[in-house]
């Protein structure tokens, strides 16, 4: 294979693999609300459905308008050593932000 032909193969599998990595960026964007979310409702846990599944608490949502509230869940983690990182509203100079949960080890 003429040498030409293997750097055009080589910068076009560079060139799609930095269109790859920007698609997999974060895809969380920070959202600011100047009021201040609800304290957490209380929520019955029942027992989980299966051996090996984690509870993931309730939070409030902000829909642009408001706080709703989304009922926490029970979830099987991605591996078995994973353990779960609940999300919390962090106030900021901005406003309150949200910074959603994601497993962590």
């Amino acid at each position: 294979m003429p040498k030409y032909v293997r750097i055009l193969r080589t910068v076009g599998a560079l060139a799609l693999a930095g269109i790859l990595f920007v698609a997999a960026g974060p895809a969380h964007a920070a959202v600011y609300v100047r009021i201040a979310p609800p304290a957490p409702q209380a929520e019955v846990v029942g027992p989980p459905p299966g051996p090996g599944h984690t509870w993931t608490n309730g939070y409030y949502h902000w829909d642009g308008r408001e706080y709703t509230w989304r009922s926490g869940r029970w979830v099987r983690p991605p591996h078995p050593h994973a353990h779960w990182v609940a999300g919390h509203w962090r106030q900021t100079p901005h406003g309150w932000a949200w910074m959603p949960g994601h497993w962590r080890g």
